[in-house]
């Protein structure tokens, strides 16, 4: 016999249902580091599904300086930053973060998600207000939602739709604009500019979620508000770790006063355990290389300029992307996970989006860049993809073309 929930939860038959069409592609285990070619199933993959934008997942620096930590440390903290879990690593990786990203402060919390959910959570109250863009990351998205605001959602990157709905709004209230700034799917980059200025007109807050941004648009790839001039006007700055800086983790930054609010407030870090001695040598290590050394970033851009010129000459269809994101439009759930098989197999990792994560027109392959890829990578996986896509949806190709 079985309860309620084992009853509900055994009428999920969605995995089951792609799985019965061979055509699961989640949780795939790979069997080596998280570089441009990894192991899977003892054969050699092209990676091209990896959020490493910088190439630096295996870098004997980060390596080495992890190991240093480990051994200095031990492997946890044993507790929450609030406690028992503060390192001298933890401040000094704080103000070095601060410092890249031109904000008085800045506190860390043990994921990107938590950041975003221990922020949006606590930061308006009752009768306030949040407005997202609708392409915005979920866990934006879930932090506004533990919040007792009223969520308001405007069109993707549209100010006209953003300044209309601030219009509705009650003068007297707390508003706070929460978005990417690079788009995780798309690819495309916030118009801050025009968000920042209607936001100063409606007296509205303004916070970004750097997480795709770091490392790779901005000074010393310092993110979106670095990118276009306007670090003082973005009150709240996210960024994550697990992506362009090697690591794991998460932060915001922003002014002193909103910094020491988020140290007592929020939730996701008083009650999480820090992070790890490992894991802040890493991302300490990642920065050094990042400010450091330029070109890196400069090759990702050369990688994703080349891709992008590649995929458009073989005619695919690529939206608005104007990052190492490129999104692949498929426009059909079973055609995208079809392909994404028959890539794999083919030795070309990439990552399927489908609904209900993107509308059912819109699926795509995210075809994402590393700083480390080769030109002839590039070409084989983009070879391999224009065969595969000729074969199975031809009229797509001759759409674009």
């Amino acid at each position: 016999m079985s309860n309620k929930l084992q009853s509900r939860v055994a009428e999920f038959k969605d995995a089951a249902a792609i799985k019965e069409k061979g055509l699961y592609p989640y949780f795939r285990p790979i069997e080596s580091g998280q570089d441009t070619e990894v192991m899977i199933g003892g054969k050699p993959v092209l990676m091209f599904g990896s959020n490493s934008y910088l190439g630096l997942t295996n870098h004997p620096y980060i390596i080495e300086a992890s190991q240093k930590a480990a051994q200095k440390y031990g492997t946890g903290c044993a507790g929450s930053r609030f406690l028992n879990g503060t390192l001298d690593i933890h401040i000094e990786l704080e103000r070095r973060l601060a410092a890249y990203t031109g904000k008085e402060a800045a506190i860390l919390f043990s994921t990107g998600y938590q950041a975003n959910l221990g922020a949006l959570s606590c930061l308006t109250g009752r009768h306030d207000y949040i407005l997202l863009d609708e392409m915005n990351h979920a866990s934006i998205i879930d932090g506004s939602r533990l919040s007792f605001s009223k969520v308001v959602k405007y069109a993707h990157n549209d100010m006209n739709d953003l300044r209309k709905k601030l219009s509705l709004l009650p003068d007297e209230a707390v508003k706070l604009i929460a978005t990417d700034g690079i788009f995780s799917m798309e690819g495309d980059i916030v118009k801050l500019p025009e968000l920042n200025k209607v936001a100063a007109e409606f007296d509205a807050a303004v916070m970004v979620d750097d997480a795709h941004s770091l490392g790779v648009i901005g000074e010393k790839g310092a993110g979106a508000s670095s990118y276009f001039g306007l670090t003082d006007s973005t009150d709240l700055i996210m960024g994550t770790f697990s992506k362009s800086l090697a690591s794991l983790g998460g932060f915001i930054a922003s002014d002193s006063a909103t910094v020491d609010y988020l140290k007592h407030r929020a939730r996701s870090l008083i009650f999480s355990a820090s992070m790890t001695p490992a894991t802040v040598a890493s991302t300490l290590a990642a920065l050094d290389i990042i400010e450091t050394e330029p070109f890196h970033i400069e090759q990702l851009w050369a990688n994703t300029r080349y891709a992008k010129e590649l995929l458009l000459i073989n005619g695919f269809d690529l939206g608005h992307t104007e990052s190492p994101i490129l999104p692949v439009y498929i426009r059909n759930n079973d055609l995208t996970f079809m392909i994404t098989k028959l890539l794999q197999e083919d030795g070309v990792f990439v990552n399927p989006v489908v609904s209900p994560a993107v509308r059912p027109e819109d699926t795509l392959i995210r075809f994402s860049l590393m700083a480390t890829h080769t030109f002839s990578q590039i070409e084989e996986a983009v070879d391999k993809m224009a065969r595969i896509y000729r074969k199975l949806c031809p009229q797509l190709i001759q759409q674009n073309i």
